[in-house]
């Protein structure tokens, strides 16, 4: 009988983790400099073990307060892969020297408030005054269900940037007995959503944001991750965004961990390892 499990591929998406260690310096001095120069060649092949896996990235991160040191984003098709990999990062640099502080688990996910072909058409009928079946109406529904094709692939299945800040927290949506977010019809949600949406569309350019679903998979509803090219933009976009009803009524946001994009040679010297 063959002893390997078999995958555990969701029917959609990919799985998403975030692994946040604090480093144990006491127990990595223990250790010989060369148990030393072992265990920092071990998560160096095992990063790259990883990385050569299909359809799976993985960051490597500084953390630049003391909530975390090092910082760990996994986004891969099966379970099975990303169990076996995060129990392999934490005891890659020797027993009780990674001790994890925050962990999350989630799926990439399309949202369900993605603007549709009607939507869409009554803001053309709108705002831009084409009507209905005329050449300029056709083109531009053409190139808005050409970009709405990229953007649903992108949600399920991105490819993440290189792009050096990284922030991330969990949200979850609120439904107290005054302010209910499930309690909405769905229209009302969906036109809240879409001011939500246009406040993000300022920052094309600046910050590339990853939503993944959480419900029922970790202690939230959501994951978000932004990358930025400098941390302002983080700022700017978390703080506009939290005068939109959706999120000054009716979210809850977790803690916000912030990490750099490094190379594992940079992080063992950022961390003196």
């Amino acid at each position: 009988m063959d002893p390997t499990p078999a995958p555990l591929v969701p029917e959609g998406g990919w799985h998403c983790l975030h692994l946040f260690y604090r480093i144990e310096y006491g127990q990595w001095q223990l250790l010989s400099p060369t148990e030393q120069r072992a265990a920092k060649v071990a998560l160096s092949q095992l990063v790259q073990e990883t990385r050569a896996l299909e359809k799976t990235q993985l960051l490597t991160l500084s953390q630049v307060t003391p909530k975390a040191d090092l910082g760990f984003m996994l986004i891969t098709p099966d379970l099975q892969n990303a169990n076996r990999i995060e129990k392999q990062l934490t005891l890659s640099l020797g027993t009780d020297v990674l001790v994890p502080v925050y962990s999350y688990l989630s799926l990439t996910e399309e949202s369900e408030y993605t603007t549709s072909d009607e939507l869409w058409a009554a803001t053309l009928e709108r705002e831009q005054q084409l009507q209905p079946g005329t050449p300029e109406f056709e083109a531009a529904m053409t190139t808005f269900r050409e970009r709405m094709k990229h953007y649903r692939h992108d949600r399920m299945y991105p490819a993440l940037p290189d792009w050096p800040v990284v922030c991330f927290y969990n949200m979850t949506k609120r439904r107290g007995e005054t302010r209910n977010w499930y309690a909405l019809p769905f229209e009302e949600r969906s036109t809240l959503m879409a001011g939500h949406a246009r406040v993000g569309r300022q920052y094309a350019g600046k910050v590339k944001q990853l939503i993944t679903g959480s419900s029922g998979l970790d202690d939230a509803e959501w994951g978000v991750t932004l990358f930025a090219h400098d941390t302002f933009q983080i700022k700017s976009i978390v703080y506009q965004m939290r005068f939109d009803e959706v999120s000054a009524v009716y979210a809850d946001f977790g803690e916000f961990y912030i990490g750099i994009q490094l190379p594992l040679d940079e992080l063992f010297r950022r961390l003196q390892l």
